[in-house]
């Protein structure tokens, strides 16, 4: 028996790549999700391989991910590709505590994010 299988969200063109429980907050993981919006695949590489952000090596393995998806399971050109989506989103946030002075507490919060990365295939410029 089994489920009927879903039709694919995205078009032909696209491959997709999602990435869960990230260790960094969504608001400084969207500051490098907003560097490589747009760009090329290749231009998107070279720009989280020179980045000094600590989370730029994740996304740039998510966007690796992502290439790698759409050459192997959409067929698509990787020299075409750019980058349509880089998304974050917002996912469970861990609380601790620190003993303060005269019997307080400090709140420690560690976020994580998620992250969706889609690659499109540009169309034929002639």
């Amino acid at each position: 028996m089994g489920k009927a299988k879903t039709e694919r969200r995205l078009d032909d063109s696209e491959a997709k790549v999602y990435v869960k429980s990230i260790r960094v907050s969504p608001q400084k993981l969207n500051l490098v999700a907003q560097s490589i919006r747009g760009k090329s695949a290749e231009a998107a590489l070279a720009s989280l391989a020179f980045s000094n952000r600590r989370i730029a090596v994740d996304v740039r393995k998510a966007l690796q991910s992502a290439i790698a998806n759409a050459e192997n399971n959409h067929q698509l050109d990787v020299d075409r590709l750019y980058v349509k989506e880089a998304t974050v989103g917002k996912t469970m946030v861990l609380k601790r505590f620190r003993a303060r002075a005269r019997g307080r507490i400090g709140r420690i919060l560690k976020p994580f994010s998620n992250l969706t990365v889609i690659v499109r295939e540009r169309e034929e410029t002639e």
